[in-house]
């Protein structure tokens, strides 16, 4: 996110007032990208359309816990913060499981939905692989990148639009990288384990590409 003001963030909340009151703060912060959605059908579809950053989620969507069902559901690199009301405690242990950003209570408070956003925003530019390509410093954020290939004494950088050739082993990228997400599937190859959209006893695939899957590593993808 280069400029933080262009974060694309979607508000999922059945009350219309609330929502709208969100949104009113989250544009007079200058905030450019904002959507409201009232039910989960609408969210599904704007989850995959609008491809949000950040969803301001409703826990209790429609009286159900359908807030946690959407969470689960939501695309890749979005950051999710839960609103609650004073009586969803309950859910929150159920909520906690899916790994949100945080949760603000109602009523709202500008500054609570303010910090809120600005460490998702913080944390979201720490989310990135930074190298050096001729004099530029290139900067990936990890939901672009989708494996890295090692070959001879450099390693190739695939991402959703292009690739990359740094003076680099696997191993030295594989500990600049968070272990939870890029894994080794093979000695010559390491993924990005939320790009990965099949998987046999052999190989793996992402993007219509096949990945060989060697026993010692297959367990990372159980």
């Amino acid at each position: 996110m280069h400029n933080p003001k262009n974060t694309k963030i979607l508000i999922i909340e059945d009350d219309v007032i609330i929502a709208e009151y969100i949104s009113e703060i989250l544009q007079e912060e200058q905030f450019k990208n904002v959507e409201i959605v009232n039910d989960a059908n609408t969210a599904m579809s704007e989850m995959k359309t609008f491809v949000p950053d950040i969803i301001l989620m409703d826990i209790n969507l429609s009286g159900k816990n359908e807030g946690i069902t959407l969470s689960k559901n939501k695309n890749d690199n979005a950051a999710v913060i839960f609103i609650t009301g004073q009586q969803d405690f309950a859910l929150m242990s159920e909520a906690i499981k899916t790994k949100p950003y945080g949760y603000l209570t109602k009523p709202i408070k500008k500054v609570d939905l303010m910090a809120s956003i600005s460490i998702v925003i913080h944390k979201n530019e720490d989310q990135s692989f930074q190298f050096k390509d001729g004099y530029d410093t290139v900067n990936l954020k990890y939901t672009d990148i989708r494996y890295f290939v090692a070959e001879g004494n450099y390693s190739n950088i695939y991402t959703t639009s292009k690739k990359f050739s740094i003076r680099q082993s696997l191993s030295t990228i594989a500990d600049q990288l968070p272990s939870h997400t890029f894994v080794r599937a093979h000695r010559s190859f390491l993924v990005n384990k939320n790009k990965v959209e099949r998987i046999s006893t052999k190989t793996l695939e992402i993007n219509n590409v096949e990945i060989p899957l060697s026993r010692t590593y297959a367990k990372h993808f159980k």
